[in-house]
Formats: C-alpha cells, sequence, structure tokens
C-alpha cells in the first residue's frame, strides 16, 4: 500500500536515516517496513527558536495501515497532464513569437505534438546575450534588440529564477518542473516548496530547452522581430518578421511586458487592448546575514539564504504596498531596452552567496492614475518614470541610489562602498516617482523593515525605479484564449497580462498550446 506522510519535522541537514526514523515514527512501524521513501515536499518551519524541516514523503507500506493514525494517509495519485499528439499534421505550422517562459513551453508543446513550430525571438541565443548584457554592465553599452529584457529566456534569464506560484493547476505546474528537470535542473526544484533555479543555471537550461524543441521538428530563429501580423475577415492569415511574410492561421504571442512596440503595432492593427494596473517603487537592499537573523536567528549553510516577504496595508493617505522579486544573496542590476530609460531588477546565482540580499517595494497604480485614458497610457507612465531615473543616474545606465535613511529624510549622502551593484551614483530619490509613490514609501518601507528583528534602516540601500513589475497593457483574448475579433492570435504570458513570473508564464504557454493542438 502506498501511503502519504504529512507534517514530518526534522533537523536541517537532515541524513535519509532521520527521515526514514521520523517517517516510521509517524507511522508507529519500523523504518524497514517502509520501501521506496520518497519526499515529494519539503519547506522551512521557523516559526520556533530555530528553523526545522517540514517534509511529506510517499512511500509503501508493508503491512496494514493503523487507524487513527495522524498526518498519514493513502498516497493519492496525481492526475498527469494530458500531453496531445496529432497522428498527422499537415497544416500551416504555428509561429511563437517570443522566447521567454510562455514562448518556449509553448513552442515545446507544440512541437511534442509534432506541429513544428516556427519560434522567433528578437533578441540572441542565450550564450551572447549574457556576453552583450556583462558588457552593458561594464560600460553602459546598449542594444536595443538584445539585453537585459530581449533575447532567449526572456527578462525572466537575468532573475533569481523563482519558480514559486500561487496556481492552483497543479498538474501543469508539475509537467513544467518536470520540464526543466529534463533540460537540466535540479531534481530539488520539485520537491521545495519555495524553488528556485538561479541566473547561471537559466543561461545553461535554456538553450537545453530550445535544443528540445529543434530535436521534435521546430525551428528557432534569433535576431527574428515581429513587424505585423495579418488579419483577413477576423481571422489570422499570416505574419510578417524582419520583412518576410510567412503564411499560418496560428500565432502564439508571447512577446513580455517590455515590448512596446507590439503594443503599438496591434493597437494600430485593431486588436482589442486594455490598460491595466501594475505597480512601481523602488529596489532595496540590506546586508543577507540581517535576513537570516531576522528570519531564522542566524546562518544555516543546509538551508542556504533565507528571504522575506512583507506587506503593508492601505493607511490613511497612503496606499498599500509589499515587496516583490526578493532576491537572496543577490545582486541588484540595471535594466534598458530603450534608449535614454532604464529600470531596475534583481538576480541571484543558484548558490545565493552575495553578501547582500535585494527585494522590490512596490505601490500599485491604476489606470486613472495615468496621463490620459488612451490604452497605451500606463507605457507613457513607465517612460516618464524611465526618463527621470535616467538623468538622475547620469545618463550612462547607473542607476540613481541613495542610503534609505536619507530618502526618509530628504537630505543628500554618499552609497556604501559594500553594494551589489557597481553601476550605481549617488542622487536624491525624491521626485522621480509619483508624490503618492513616494509618500507610501517613505511611510510603510520602515514598518515593514521593523517588523524584522536586528534589520537597520542605516544599512538599507535603496535603488530607483523599479517600473516593470507586469505589463501596463493586456490583450484581451477569450475563453477560447484568442484574441477577441482575431482568430488564431493567442496572446501569452506575462506581456499579454495573463501571467506574473516564470512559472505562471510556462503553464499559460502550456495551456494555450493544448487549446491549439486540440483545434486540428
Amino acid at each position: 500500500m502506498k501511503i502519504r506522510i504529512s507534517q514530518i519535522d526534522l533537523p536541517p541537514g537532515y541524513t535519509p536515516e532521520q527521515l526514514a526514523k521520523a517517517a516510521a515514527k509517524k507511522v508507529r512501524c519500523q523504518p524497514g517496513d517502509l520501501k521506496g521513501l520518497q519526499v515529494v515536499r519539503r519547506s522551512i518551519d521557523a516559526r520556533g527558536r530555530s528553523p526545522r524541516m517540514t517534509v511529506m514523503a510517499e512511500a509503501d507500506l508493508s503491512g496494514k495501515l493503523r487507524n487513527g493514525l495522524r498526518d498519514v494517509e493513502k498516497a493519492k495519485a496525481v492526475e498527469p497532464v494530458v500531453r496531445p499528439v496529432l497522428d498527422h499534421f499537415s497544416g500551416l505550422r504555428p509561429v511563437v513569437v517570443g522566447a521567454g517562459p510562455a514562448g518556449l513551453m509553448a513552442a515545446f508543446a507544440l512541437a511534442e505534438a509534432g506541429m513544428k513550430p516556427l519560434l522567433i525571438e528578437r533578441g540572441e541565443a542565450a550564450a551572447p546575450r549574457a556576453k552583450r548584457v556583462e558588457s552593458f554592465w561594464k560600460d553602459g553599452t546598449l542594444n536595443v534588440e538584445s539585453n537585459v529584457l530581449y533575447g532567449e529566456g526572456g527578462a525572466g534569464l537575468f532573475s533569481d529564477g523563482k519558480l514559486t506560484s500561487r496556481s492552483k493547476d497543479r498538474p501543469r505546474v508539475r509537467r513544467l518542473l518536470e520540464i526543466l528537470v529534463e533540460c537540466g535542473a535540479s531534481h530539488d526544484i520539485l520537491i521545495d516548496a519555495e524553488p528556485h533555479i538561479g541566473s547561471d543555471i537559466l543561461e545553461e537550461l535554456v538553450p537545453a530547452l530550445r535544443n528540445r524543441i529543434v530535436e521534435l521538428g521546430g525551428e528557432v530563429r534569433f535576431g527574428a522581430r515581429l513587424d505585423r501580423i495579418e488579419i483577413e475577415n477576423g481571422a489570422l492569415r499570416g505574419v510578417v518578421i524582419s520583412g518576410e511574410e510567412i503564411r499560418t492561421d496560428t500565432c502564439v504571442l508571447a512577446t513580455g511586458h517590455s515590448a512596446r512596440d507590439i503594443y503599438a503595432m496591434l493597437s494600430e492593427q485593431g486588436i482589442t487592448l486594455e490598460a491595466k494596473g501594475f505597480a512601481v517603487g523602488v529596489r532595496l537592499e540590506i546586508p543577507q546575514h540581517r535576513i537570516d537573523t531576522a528570519q531564522w536567528g542566524g546562518s544555516f549553510p543546509s538551508l542556504g539564504k533565507a528571504s522575506f516577504r512583507l506587506t503593508r496595508r492601505e493607511e490613511e493617505n497612503a496606499r498599500s504596498c509589499y515587496t516583490f522579486c526578493m532576491c537572496p544573496g543577490g545582486l541588484v542590476m540595471c535594466c534598458a531596452s530603450s534608449e535614454g530609460m532604464m529600470t531596475t531588477n534583481g538576480m541571484s546565482l543558484s548558490k545565493r552567496d552575495k553578501p547582500m540580499g535585494n527585494a522590490a517595494f512596490l505601490v500599485p497604480v491604476f489606470p486613472n492614475d495615468f496621463p490620459s485614458t488612451d490604452v497605451l497610457a500606463g507605457i507613457e507612465f513607465q517612460k516618464t518614470l524611465e526618463a527621470a531615473a535616467f538623468a538622475a543616474g547620469g545618463s550612462d545606465y547607473s542607476l540613481p541610489a541613495q542610503r534609505l535613511v536619507d530618502f526618509l529624510e530628504g537630505t543628500d549622502s554618499d552609497i556604501p562602498a559594500e553594494r551589489s551593484c557597481s553601476m550605481a551614483r549617488p542622487a536624491q530619490l525624491r521626485g522621480l516617482l509619483p508624490e503618492f509613490v513616494e509618500h507610501t514609501l517613505r511611510s510603510a518601507v520602515p514598518k515593514m523593515l521593523g517588523s524584522m528583528r536586528g534589520v537597520q534602516l542605516d544599512e538599507a540601500l535603496l535603488y530607483a525605479s523599479e517600473t516593470r513589475s507586469s505589463s501596463p497593457v493586456r490583450i484581451v483574448r477569450g475563453e477560447d484564449g484568442q484574441s477577441v475579433g482575431a482568430r488564431g492570435l493567442y496572446p501569452c504570458g506575462e506581456g499579454a497580462g495573463y501571467a506574473g513570473g516564470i512559472v505562471s508564464s510556462g503553464i499559460d504557454g502550456l495551456r494555450l498550446a493544448e487549446s491549439i493542438i486540440s483545434r486540428h
């Protein structure tokens, strides 16, 4: 009989023997009675005086399951995602635009089904893109087609590679994680409650996924830009890629939240769009050892580095505030995809072993905050903030930075030499964000950090501005995933306004691919 054992309490760095003994105690049997004991979920419980591991495991039990056992039950079979495969496909091959998480997963699923998709990406492949980004971080040389935000792997290639998700679509989440493991990710991502990969591993994993798409009959083109879509009688009839017209009746549009020219092109062609809210703010970093102490009471190498998630409810004259994309032991980085504009983000490598931890502190903005009622007004809102940050940083793609205590007081100061971003300059951050955002940050951030024992406000450094937390535009689609008024066009992922991270974008790509396959 296969059983599931929950709430197994173990020390950090537990051994297989400790796991077997603790699991057997829960089941009231001998360790040898549990065959094939395997961890299916683990998380860190930091509520006590020191952190512990909480583990869920499955095993085959020799003998009868006792009645009345707590946290022990018959294991439930996980319903797998049906992977549709076509016996024969003779139609026009689908085109997938964008090689971020959504586009890669959509292209993989279509290729696996035998549809031989064409995947196009305006930026470069991961390896040359990484070199170009390193050059940008070194001397500010920007390539507007291949950069931190454009290229194979999408904006998520240079991030922490966090794979946490609130999605209830567990079968597709599992499938996505299994695909990543098959391409080189650690098996740990299948069991960790807060899995992550790291940008250094992503740079190897993404090309492996691309190669699988090609092996399955797909084609991948880099430096290929979507110029136009061709719509006839409310249906897709083709796309124009870098001047070449390609006939197709199916296009997955997974261009990411920074492809502003795509939004403009779609608007001009009459595709239904709508403005949507997002969030802006600053990226804040503090010494990682302070985070470890606040969360766990100290450093525990077997647990890695501690993270945090903070929120503050709306108060009088101040909006809500929350942290986003927390990167333990990470780096703050400069990002740009257009001349004269810049934003910021955070990233971590797989070991998360840098001395600082960082997170965005964001304040929601809504369409009525935008400068006009135009559907693309949110983009203009972003551009204004990004141009101000570019100028404040010295107009060379350095980030404007300021100590938190000086931002609160409105005073000027130097910035500490020990920081994660070398391309940063001291600047007065007041005036770079809308007044309601600045007021909320001044009110909320000290209170939010105050909830973390031992964190010192005078050690916190702010970088401005974080503007691309999500898309300010939604490409409206129906329940079947197709664009309203344009059959065959499938807006997908974060750029389409239907996802918010690697996992949610990836499963959106899988889901739309399944919808496309079902039509044939």
